[in-house]
């Protein structure tokens, strides 16, 4: 017999809470006291919600739950960032990180309980496909995060770089980024994305956008397309112009990040062939030496310091404004690239799903 999961209410907004409880919960003010309880004051019960009846609760407790996911183990690394492992409702497991930098504090959050990408530089790749999340799922991880790490959304900064592709779960994305920005500016949410040109057709068509990171990592098609099958669907050309037609606001600028790997990617005539296929767009460069793994294999690794700074310089020299990328919390594989779901087997890199 299928056990029936109760209805999660994290995630949901205003209105589909009022939908939902339509009948059960007669005032709208209580609605709203509901929807703050869940939403801002963090709530991991639904008894918690002393400023409601306590009939109404317990009404409420027998059919819903607060829908936070499960903190499974945290793991700290000596830099300060530490690394969750989460477990959803059906058992999926996700991990996100919070990486304090000073007064700069971010999470990296995850979208997907998997990836379907099928990167040659991503672990999380390594282990295949999983499920969206849901929108609940993912303000679950920023609320866990803040609770166990004792923050407040003051300065917080959020990047959706975490496991999956956040361009194939826009809607659910969205309407964790409505939640979100009630206490988060949309300047200071970063979404990353592989590169798929429908999905940032439909975000350029928000109203209010955050900031758009591509991850980009070569400057020609061949290589690429050897290290990112999706660039085999919308290849650097269409992707562009995609990016030039993606509107920003003043000031504003998009990423690329470009990771930096020995032999493959890291030459100056790789930076001067950068530089020429980013011009006339609006734009900063991130550079990210790659993170080994011991999935990734042999030829996964980073170049010298000094050809890191070479290729920032010549960048540089060409007028980009390109910045290196700090790692951290490599220890605990919480770095760019080495997040994985644990409980399951390795699969290897395979072919991506349709797009």
């Amino acid at each position: 017999m299928t056990l029936v999961q109760p209805h999660a209410l994290l995630g949901l907004s205003r209105s589909a809470l009022g939908d939902l409880l339509n009948g059960l919960v007669d005032r709208p003010f209580r609605i709203d006291q509901i929807y703050r309880g869940l939403h801002h004051q963090g709530v991991q019960d639904l008894q918690e919600l002393t400023t409601l009846p306590l009939e109404l609760r317990q009404r409420l407790a027998e059919r819903f739950v607060v829908g936070l996911p499960r903190t499974l183990e945290r793991r700290p690394a000596s830099d300060s960032t530490e690394k969750f492992l989460f477990e959803l409702a059906d058992g999926a497991s996700i991990e996100a990180v919070d990486i304090p930098d000073g007064e700069r504090r971010t999470l990296c959050i995850s979208c997907q309980a998997g990836c379907a990408m099928a990167c040659k530089f991503c672990v999380t790749g390594y282990w295949g496909a999983g499920r969206n999340l849901t929108s609940g799922e993912m303000v679950g991880q920023v609320l866990e995060i803040k609770r166990h790490r004792q923050l407040d959304s003051a300065g917080l900064n959020l990047v959706f770089m975490g496991m999956g592709e956040p361009l194939q779960n826009l809607e659910e994305l969205r309407a964790a980024l409505e939640i979100l920005t009630e206490g988060i500016s949309w300047r200071r949410i970063t979404v990353s994305t592989v590169g798929i040109v429908p999905g940032i057709d439909a975000l350029a068509a928000w109203p209010k956008r955050p900031n758009l990171a591509i991850s980009l990592h070569a400057p020609d098609d061949s290589r690429r397309s050897e290290i990112m099958p999706v660039n085999r669907s919308y290849p650097l050309a269409e992707l562009l112009g995609a990016l030039k037609r993606f509107p920003l606001e003043p000031g504003r600028r998009l990423t690329f990040e470009y990771l930096l790997i020995r032999g493959f990617n890291d030459a100056l005539a790789d930076a001067d062939a950068l530089a020429r296929r980013l011009a006339g767009l609006p734009a900063k460069i991130n550079l990210i030496p790659i993170n080994p793994d011991a999935v990734l294999g042999a030829a996964m690794v980073p170049p010298p310091a000094s050809v890191v700074e070479r290729f920032r310089s010549r960048l540089e020299e060409r007028g980009w404004i390109a910045t290196v990328r700090r790692r951290r919390g490599d220890e605990v594989s919480a770095a760019c690239g080495q997040l994985r779901a644990f409980g399951r087997d390795p699969r290897g890199f395979r072919t991506p799903v349709n797009l």
